[in-house]
């Protein structure tokens, strides 16, 4: 399969002979180039303008914007939304992970999650190829608290987002930051991450994707 990054947490992900998905397209009033994408899902993680464009993707046949499963073109998709289970008061606004099954490499999109999840939510997503993760703060998770998800979930490979590109109008921080959480030297983003299930490692990987446009 291939995931192209196009900024914040939009995603497309593609893979021959089942339904494409994209993810969380934002809305071009933030500073990013505008979502012009075809696909025939769109799902959205939460219900605010970096996350629900939906149509600036053309040929959806199905959106999905709350909890359940679902099976689409051959793709199978959980839908989880995530409210803290401690008891505290945090102001948080409901925010919906997906689990994508792509011919059983699973991918994981956790969306604007804002805080770690207790060991019962983590069990929820199931064994996880690949996560893409909010790194960047802003509403979403820090740097710090990225690589605290990431050992809980032990994907095999680590993509970021939802990190500062230089174009967003939202008060972000680097990738660079989120690296060093994980004792990784900086890295040349690549155009687009393609990648099999028997192509994954037994290490985990953290690619930086380019954005899109």
């Amino acid at each position: 399969m291939e995931i192209t990054w196009y900024g914040l947490s939009c995603f497309r992900m593609i893979d021959r002979g089942l339904a494409s998905v994209v993810t969380d397209p934002y809305d071009s009033s933030l500073g990013l180039p505008e979502v012009k994408l075809k696909a025939d899902i769109v799902t959205v993680s939460l219900d605010a303008p970096g996350y629900n464009y939906v149509k600036g993707v053309k040929g959806r046949r199905r959106v999905i914007q709350g909890p359940g499963e679902f099976e689409i073109g051959g793709v199978f998709i959980i839908s989880i939304l995530m409210v803290p289970k401690d008891g505290k008061k945090i102001k948080i606004k409901p925010n919906l992970l997906f689990v994508f099954d792509f011919n059983r490499l699973t991918v994981a999109h956790l969306g604007s999650l804002s805080y770690v999840p207790s060991h019962s939510q983590i069990e929820d997503l199931g064994a996880v190829d690949i996560a893409l993760i909010p790194v960047g703060g802003g509403g979403a998770l820090t740097s710090s608290q990225a690589a605290e998800v990431i050992s809980l979930i032990e994907p095999s490979i680590v993509v970021p987002m939802h990190y500062k590109t230089g174009k967003e109008g939202l008060e972000l921080g680097s990738v660079s930051r989120f690296l060093s959480e994980m004792g990784i030297a900086e890295q040349e983003p690549i155009p687009s991450l393609k990648i099999t299930k028997s192509g994954l490692s037994s290490e985990n990987q953290v690619i930086v994707l380019k954005p899109a446009g």
